[in-house]
């Protein structure tokens, strides 16, 4: 791109959004938080909902590398993007700019409406779940002095009300907020410092279940003759069981986008963002593949799949050290929920505060604190996570989640032919890898377990109000712009 057309491309607008952000994130902070936001508490309970589903070892293995493989397509389309468009807000400006800004304003509306803020609560909620094995007074059970009520939906029971664990999960959502409303360097301090953490303790659990924990008896059921491929075989309808399996693992795996919200503090963005995307999302798939190898090692599929409260993680480790070492994993996965949602707060208020700036959101989000972060954006989208940590159990934000960031996912990729053609001189300091070929095909996989998820009996009542969500984004949009 010739410097005229550079020129051209940064409007006044984003110059002075930019000014007064602070470049703080370092490629390793950057990975960090792509890594971070990612790891939270999915690896240590969803193999046990995905074994049930999918009957055979081969298939829950199976099911994790899909996952990866789907991540990593997606992370090496968006490398390119990201170098293109180093702004705050990251996936919405690349659906602004390729797809045009009713398209991206669908993105932030649903990020707002659900995707982040869902993701958030979810997250919080298992945070609540886990301290509650330390402290058994942070139980599940609803407070009757509180408004308490069931919605009975399609989807299922909708319990609203307060509990000790969404006390819990409440106060950590706010304290996280304090912390980011801070500054930059005091979030990126705790989620550089809580991903070396957890990332280290996952690490420690595989070696231990591969090593010490090695079971005769499990690597008999599991991988002995004719147990490792048993179960259903493929056909159209098991493509719609495994689809539906992938819920959980994709759950695990989302929010590796976040970085690119944050791309206006992040050193040397056109470089680093790129590569930030591939090393955390590629850490992170070794060790979530690496994990379900482990409990395959020391539990037989059966005790996967009828984990206590689906705690896949704290039966291997009870196994492994007897049944009070399940506090120290419980313990582990606390910081874990908490640094994944340090990551998913301090990146998702940049696209809101992006959203702002376009005039699409409250105009007082798009103003920086005096420390350089979209104070009014954090504390919205706070206030939202509340209501969601109110009314939603983890099952059901984590279908509407997933049905809604698959969709966007790949209009994004889309974006990205799409930009070829209208922009080929733009200047790319990272291009796609196999371009057309790998974004095409992660545009494939994604499409295929959205349309899963919205015949899937299991996931289709989630799905379809994740979709009606995105389609009220639409009167939303145009309301909006007449104001």
């Amino acid at each position: 791109m010739s410097s005229v057309a550079a020129r051209s491309d940064a409007t006044p607008q984003d110059t002075a959004r930019h000014a007064d952000f602070v470049r703080a994130l370092t490629l390793t902070d950057a990975t960090m938080l792509v890594a971070g936001s990612m790891v939270g508490s999915g690896i240590f309970i969803v193999s046990a909902d995905i074994a049930r589903t999918v009957g055979s070892p081969a298939w829950l293995l199976a099911a994790w590398v899909v996952t990866g493989v789907i991540t990593l397509l997606g992370a090496l389309a968006y490398g390119e993007l990201a170098g293109m468009f180093p702004k705050a807000g990251g996936q919405y400006v690349y659906l602004r700019e390729s797809l045009g800004p009713l398209v991206g304003f669908l993105y932030g509306w649903t990020l707002f409406a659900v995707i982040q803020t869902g993701t958030i609560a979810a997250v919080a909620v298992a945070f609540g779940r886990f301290l509650g094995v330390l402290v058994p007074a942070v139980g599940p059970t609803r407070f009757a002095w509180f408004p308490q009520f069931d919605v009975q939906t399609s989807g299922g029971v909708i319990e609203i009300g307060l509990s000790p664990q969404r006390v819990v999960a409440l106060l950590s959502v706010w304290l996280l907020t304090w912390i980011n409303l801070r500054g930059i360097r005091e979030g990126k301090w705790v989620q550089t410092t809580l991903t070396a953490v957890k990332v280290t303790a996952l690490a420690g659990l595989v070696l231990l279940a591969l090593t010490v924990g090695r079971n005769a008896t499990a690597l008999s059921a599991n991988f002995g003759a004719g147990h490792f491929t048993a179960g259903p075989a493929w056909s159209a309808a098991f493509s719609v069981v495994f689809g539906s399996a992938l819920v959980g693992s994709l759950f695990s795996s989302d929010a590796w986008n976040n970085v690119t919200f944050a791309a206006a503090e992040v050193q040397n963005p056109r470089r680093n963002l790129p590569l930030a995307l591939v090393f955390g999302t590629g850490m992170v798939t070794f060790l979530y593949v690496a994990a379900n190898v482990g409990y395959l090692t020391v539990l037989p599929l059966h005790d996967i799949a009828h984990a206590t409260q689906d705690r896949v993680a704290t039966a291997v480790v009870q196994t492994i050290f007897g049944a009070g070492a399940g506090a120290i994993l419980a313990a582990a996965i606390i910081v874990s929920t908490f640094g994944c949602n340090n990551g998913l707060i301090l990146a998702g208020a940049r696209v809101y505060y992006a959203m702002a700036r376009d005039k699409l959101f409250f105009r007082s989000a798009g103003v920086l604190n005096t420390r350089g972060v979209p104070a009014v954006a954090l504390v919205v989208q706070a206030i939202w996570t509340t209501v969601l940590c109110l009314t939603g159990t983890y099952s059901q934000l984590l279908n509407y989640v997933i049905f809604a960031a698959l969709l966007f996912y790949a209009l994004t990729t889309i974006g990205l032919f799409v930009l070829r053609v209208r922009r080929p001189d733009a200047e790319r300091p990272y291009r796609a890898v196999g371009y057309p070929f790998l974004p095409a095909l992660y545009i494939a996989l994604a499409s295929a377990v959205s349309i899963v998820l919205l015949i899937a009996d299991k996931t289709r009542a989630q799905a379809l109000i994740g979709l009606a969500l995105v389609c009220l984004g639409v009167p939303v949009y145009f309301l909006w712009r007449s104001l």
